[in-house]
């Protein structure tokens, strides 16, 4: 009997001195990465990483889209989420969510482009014209593309027509002349100019650089928890940066990326400014076709 009950004081000693944070999981989305086995492809390095060296087990939460991702963090099933400024905006009117660190992307900046042969020669000219966007809501591809407009004096929705295309279309309805401009981001630009080497294509206008993506968490996430996930980012940032872009693809946007610490909720309010900019003053639904 006295063995036993020494056996069991090990025991319970043993698990007295084993980190909190060893025995609990973290429930992870990715607001752009669409399906388990995308997210899987594309942040598996990521989260091999951050599990190392946090000391905390990372469980992948797939989600079809933002929507989805605000939601499971509102409904609690979710704890933390890599999003974009024009997505947090959203995410912290509907679920009070604190930005943990920003994942910063180099040269991150929105543009209006045309092509360089054509009759588009100032943004004054796009005046009465069809501007082609791409994905709807998104910071670098339609609220910053429609600031550099409202900028310039252009009026979204009504001194020009707005449509959302995919880049492809977009490029050869530009080519065609049914749409005059297209706003996109430079990482895009850079992937449009690849896939059509013979075409030559000017920029415009080119917004200030934008806020950074970032790492939130859910409010119901502890501090510790938050404190453990903030240090492992700022401590091993190269090494959790390096597994990332080492998947080819979309990762390749945050190559040279960098995390900060010091991120507050102003930062975002830039963001705010464009949605106002596209005639939206509230802040809890994402904008849809």
């Amino acid at each position: 009997m006295l063995k036993r009950f020494v056996a069991v004081a090990a025991l319970a000693a043993a698990a007295s001195v084993m980190p909190a944070s060893a025995e609990q999981a973290i429930r992870f989305a990715v607001t752009d990465v669409e399906g388990m086995e995308s997210l899987q492809r594309d942040f598996g390095p990521f989260k091999q990483v951050l599990e190392k060296h946090s000391g905390l087990k990372v469980e992948f939460f797939a989600v079809p889209g933002r929507t989805a991702a605000v939601e499971a963090m509102a409904a609690k099933q979710l704890d933390f989420v890599l999003t974009g400024p024009a997505e947090y905006v959203v995410f912290r009117a509907r679920t009070s969510a604190q930005p943990v660190v920003a994942w910063t992307r180099p040269d991150y900046f929105s543009q209006v482009v045309v092509l360089a042969d054509g009759p588009i020669k100032s943004l004054a000219d796009l005046k009465g014209k069809k501007v082609s966007f791409g994905e709807i809501g998104s910071s670098s591809q339609h609220l910053g593309p429609a600031q550099i407009l409202m900028d310039a004096g252009l009026n979204y929705g009504r001194d020009y027509e707005p449509i959302f295309v995919k880049r492809n279309v977009a490029v050869e309805a530009l080519k065609r002349g049914d749409i005059a401009a297209i706003g996109l981001n430079l990482t895009h630009l850079q992937l449009m100019r690849r896939a059509n080497p013979g075409l030559a294509m000017r920029v415009l206008g080119r917004g200030r650089d934008l806020p950074d993506d970032l790492i939130l968490a859910a409010s119901t996430v502890s501090p510790t928890v938050v404190a453990r996930i903030r240090e492992t980012f700022l401590n091993k940032g190269d090494e959790l940066m390096k597994a990332v872009v080492s998947v080819k693809g979309d990762n390749e946007k945050y190559a040279g990326g960098i995390f900060l610490p010091n991120v507050t909720d102003r930062d975002y309010d830039v963001i705010r400014a464009m949605y106002r900019a596209v005639g939206i003053s509230q802040f809890t639904q994402f904008i849809e076709n």
